[in-house]
């Protein structure tokens, strides 16, 4: 499996919910996370992130992602991905009931490999905007 079908793999089960156990074969067993937004603050791991991820289709039950442009950068062993996350607050968890309001939020995945394994993650995300959209902020 190339850098980009594993990166891609690992897009896609990290973005439906399906969690570590799902994604953890395409990462090191240690690889790290990185993210410079309070809602992820802590989350140092990609594990971590993998669970949370996990979790938030909980609150958001109908999330999903639109994939805008992904880009293999093979000289720096990295895999770029950028796409809209978009759902509605209308399950159960999260810090208030369900609101029914709706959240379309632009990321960035920056996918870093050790051999053929991710080896850290940093996301760039305004989670500001996002949670004021869903009402929690």
């Amino acid at each position: 499996m190339t850098r980009e079908q594993a990166a891609h793999a690992f897009f896609e089960a990290c973005e439906t919910g399906k969690g570590w156990q799902a994604c953890r074969q395409w990462c090191a067993e240690d690889a790290t996370f990185a993210c410079q937004a309070d809602a992820l603050a802590g989350t140092t791991t990609l594990a971590g992130y993998a669970e949370w991820m996990k979790g938030l289709l909980g609150p958001i039950p109908d999330g999903c992602y639109d994939l805008k442009a992904f880009a293999l950068d093979d000289a720096r062993g990295r895999v770029v991905a950028a796409a809209v996350f978009a759902g509605t607050r209308t399950g159960d968890g999260g810090p208030v009931p369900p609101t029914g309001r709706r959240v379309s939020s632009d990321y960035v995945y920056v996918i870093d490999f050790a051999g053929a394994k991710i080896r850290h993650m940093t996301k760039v995300w305004n989670d500001a905007h996002a949670l004021r959209d869903l009402g929690w902020a």
